[in-house]
């Protein structure tokens, strides 16, 4: 009968731990949703990218990212969310993707598919996106909208 006791007390005291764990997860837990409006087309996929670390835009080629996400277009707007983000500094770069081939695709210098980034309406060469330039906090769940930039 011991045994039985202990074993319903551990079986008791595991399931509130996880159930508290459980609540603080989703207590800290937020979702992103990000719109894309007046794209040139809608031609290919809008890319999505999320960023949470100091120094990781500028990313041509996609390697620093935290999540990605794909969504189709319909009449030149395309939107997505991402869901379950903890608390933090994020910042959003989109790829109006035309040819879906998860690329920048560049002219000579200059990017040929639309481009865009949280907290940026323009860029140039003094206006150069950076994850300090276009971060933002995220503690509660958000909406943003994105404007893309067609060079």
């Amino acid at each position: 009968m011991e045994k039985i006791k202990i074993v319903v007390v551990a079986a008791t005291l595991f399931g509130i731990s996880f159930f508290s764990i459980a609540q603080d997860y989703k207590e800290g837990a937020y979702s992103l949703s990000i719109e894309v409006m007046d794209l040139q087309n809608s031609d290919g996929v809008v890319q999505f990218t999320i960023y949470n670390e100091d120094g990781s835009i500028p990313d041509e080629h996609y390697e620093k990212y935290f999540l990605q996400l794909k969504a189709e277009i319909i009449d030149n707007t395309s939107n997505i969310t991402f869901e379950n983000l903890p608390k933090g500094n994020y910042a959003v770069n989109i790829l109006h993707d035309e040819d879906k081939d998860g690329e920048i695709d560049k002219g000579w210098i200059l990017p040929i598919e639309g481009i865009g980034f949280s907290n940026f309406e323009s860029i140039n060469p003094m206006n150069r996106p950076s994850f300090k330039k276009a971060k933002f906090e995220l503690s509660s769940d958000k909406t943003i909208e994105i404007k893309i930039i067609y060079m």
